[in-house]
């Protein structure tokens, strides 16, 4: 029976809880105030980016092979003070102000940014970018791939990537499927572990999707009240194949000061050891395997999720993602990425995009040629 239930975090969407729906600056169920936010509900399909051409007017887009860096003949101060991001029209002065920001403060970053581990054959970053469609096809209300009947969510997803190919033609687009594989749940259940664990019908069932178009398949992980070190190795039979990856929430890791705590009443924490966890064991399996390295997606949208990101270890075989997952106006996304993924550089960076939650107060779906502004440049983009 547990099995095949709706996930009850799920079901919360929309209605206030910290892990679905928010205002900004939101004030969590908690009680306690964070620059940006969660997942959730509320537009037409017409209107999404993915059945609809980029707006008019987008500026930005790069025919910069991935791995350049851009303004590099100036030092770091001076090619951020030179550089003038632009929003399409429509945006409000505040988006503009802090899309700005966001962008001369990736600028001055990218100078000092991390040298990344040495690139392996098979590696898929930094050469291309990863566009992936999120959720549960046990619940509408998790994101788009159990909102949607699946040929038209498909059809959503092939524009989606094909409109990221127009805007950056230089830079191949590797389409992803990312499924939350043990979801948090509102109730403890039989275990008492707060999670339902996806069966392997629905993996398989995802895995094909994404084989469908040439793509990959990440299997997300929300541990709840459970561990990484219970979780982890009942995933790694798929994580041996080429075409599947990682997610981790620390959103819903209920340990550390939030221990035993039920998902979604306090954001979760992770620290770099539990990341490190799962990279050693992703970079084991990779060895043993003989199989080409690994993707590891960490979400984060405020400082407490990964409070100590700076001693992630990413490897040659491991490539780590740290994801501005967090919804709202143009502003506190921007802020988010500024504040939670430039000032604490790990290796690759990537960004959520939510087609309710982002547009709900009336704002614009955020379009491929203005998100190829931000710098570092991304490498992954999710749409939920």
């Amino acid at each position: 029976m547990n099995r095949f239930r709706i996930p009850v975090v799920a079901v919360l969407c929309g209605v206030g809880f910290i892990a679905c729906a928010a205002d900004a600056p939101r004030q969590s169920s908690s009680g306690e105030v964070t620059a940006d936010s969660a997942k959730g509900k509320s537009v037409d399909l017409s209107t999404t980016v993915a059945s609809a051409p980029p707006r008019a007017g987008a500026g930005g887009t790069s025919n910069a092979s991935p791995g350049d860096k851009p303004w590099s003949e100036t030092p770091a101060t001076a090619k951020a003070d030179s550089i003038s991001p632009k929003l399409a029209p429509g945006h409000k002065p505040v988006d503009q102000t802090s899309f700005a920001a966001a962008v001369r403060a990736g600028v001055r970053k990218e100078a000092n940014w991390p040298a990344p581990p040495t690139i392996l054959p098979g590696s898929l970053l930094p050469k291309n970018r990863i566009v992936a469609y999120y959720g549960n096809p046990h619940s509408k209300k998790m994101g788009v791939i159990g909102e949607y009947p699946e040929q038209q969510m498909l059809g959503m997803w092939d524009r989606t990537v094909a409109a990221w190919k127009a805007a950056d033609p230089k830079t191949p687009v590797i389409p992803a499927i990312h499924l939350v594989t043990v979801v948090a749940q509102g109730a403890p259940g039989p275990d008492g572990l707060w999670v339902r664990r996806e069966d392997s019908s629905m993996i398989e069932r995802t895995y094909k999707w994404a084989k469908s178009r040439n793509g990959i398949l990440f299997l997300d992980i929300q541990a709840a009240n459970s561990t990484l070190q219970k979780e982890l190795p009942r995933l790694l039979p798929w994580l041996a194949r080429p075409e599947v990856h990682l997610g981790i929430d620390p959103e819903f890791y209920m340990h550390y000061e939030r221990e035993g705590l039920r998902p979604s009443s306090k954001i979760g924490t992770m620290h770099a050891s539990d990341v490190n966890y799962v990279i050693q064991t992703l970079d084991k399996l990779v060895q043993e395997k003989k199989i080409p390295p690994k993707i590891l997606v960490v979400h984060r949208f405020t400082s407490k999720m990964v409070p100590d990101a700076e001693q992630i270890r990413p490897t040659p075989r491991v490539q780590v993602v740290m994801h501005m997952d967090g919804w709202g106006p143009p502003w506190l996304k921007f802020d988010s990425y500024k504040d939670y993924i430039v000032s604490h550089p790990v290796q690759y960076t990537g960004f959520k995009l939510f087609y309710h939650n982002d547009t709900k107060k009336g704002d614009a779906l955020l379009t491929p040629p203005e998100l190829l502004q931000l710098r570092p440049r991304l490498s992954y983009v999710q749409y939920q």
